[in-house]
């Protein structure tokens, strides 16, 4: 029985992954830190599975990751566990890099300290905000990066000290530079997760509008379940190398809200442009999306679409299993029931 070893377990790439581990015949032992708050819902579904396992461990605590990859002695790691919000990387960019950037580096060193160098297989969760102020669309892995945040800077460091242990230590490790991945577990403050709330709140009258950033920026938006067995591909290639993970297809904020309230059953269409523009209910007319300079960054990326032309042909793999459409429809069923529950 392989053991894998995935920090971040109790996000949404981290649960999903675990579903599909364990399902491969896994045993996976998950990183949690100490809280007085409980983030397990998540989770709490597997943990009665006798082969999945929590241990205490953080990235900004080297002692405890060589203690636990020490323990668990893993055959494969996924380091998924990141401050992973941009606009929040802003206000705290120091936290952003020690736990981004510096806590690559610890779990790196922790294998090698633990002498699993040889044995143990590393996946990185890398992120297309590397691209940042795009220099070519779409972007492949052969793009120049413009990281264009202090999430972006931090994990351009996790990438290149990835890239630097591979070749320095011949350790087999990759970073999988993932594009925007969403599901109904994605957290509530991402702007995905936010609009179909929103969407499925008015459309219940349990909030009257919502206010957004910039809503030309365009993303190329997948499914976070398929997402996580490109993960796992990654690591069963023959060579270490690094993929880029992503649909090919890009969408506007626009689209995803016009798409997401007609899930709710309310048909949107927007009118005037820039900071103006708002999104009316076409039967009653009332604006129910407004634009607001709150959600714009002091560099705000607006141009993100991959090419996963190399994880298609190398890897077998089909980034469009679950279309886009197919992922919002999921996303709001999900959050009306959820919004329902409320009262």
């Amino acid at each position: 029985m392989k053991k894998a070893l995935i920090t971040g377990v109790t996000g949404q790439d981290g649960s999903y992954l675990s579903e599909f581990l364990l399902e491969k015949g896994y045993e996976v032992y998950g990183t949690i830190r100490r809280s007085s708050v409980d983030f397990r819902e998540r989770i709490d579904h597997l943990e009665g599975n006798s082969c999945f396992h929590l241990r205490y461990g953080d990235l900004s605590d080297s002692l405890s990751l060589v203690k636990l990859i020490g323990e668990v002695r893993p055959d494969e790691i996924y380091n998924l566990a990141a401050q992973s919000h941009v606009q929040v990387s802003f206000d705290v960019p120091e936290y952003t890099a020690d736990v981004d950037a510096t806590g690559v580096l610890r779990v790196l060193e922790a294998v090698r300290v633990c002498g699993l160098e040889k044995t143990c297989r590393i996946y990185q969760a890398s992120t297309s905000e590397l691209f940042g102020k795009v220099e070519e669309v779409p972007q492949s892995e052969t793009t120049p990066f413009h990281p264009y945040s202090p999430y972006a800077v931090a994990k351009q460091y996790g990438f290149w000290i990835v890239k630097e242990y591979r070749e320095a230590y011949g350790m087999f490790c990759c970073s999988g530079i993932l594009f925007n991945h969403e599901s109904e577990r994605r957290g509530e403050t991402f702007v995905t997760r936010k609009v179909t709330l929103a969407a499925a709140r008015i459309a219940q009258g349990k909030q009257e509008k919502l206010c957004l950033g910039n809503l030309s920026s365009l993303r190329d938006w997948g499914y976070a379940k398929d997402y996580v067995e490109c993960m796992w591909l990654i690591l069963q290639n023959e060579k270490p190398e690094d993929f880029v993970i992503a649909t090919g297809e890009q969408h506007s904020v626009r689209e995803f809200c016009r798409l997401a309230f007609h899930h709710a059953g309310i048909e949107l269409e927007f009118a005037g442009e820039g900071m103006d523009e708002k999104g009316v209910d076409k039967v009653t007319g009332k604006i129910l999306v407004e634009v607001s300079p709150d959600f714009y960054r002091p560099t705000d990326v607006v141009n993100l679409w991959g090419d996963p032309s190399k994880a298609k042909a190398e890897l077998g793999w089909n980034p469009t299993r679950t279309s886009f459409e197919e992922l919002v429809r999921i996303m709001v069923e999900n959050d009306m029931k959820k919004v329902a529950k409320e009262g």
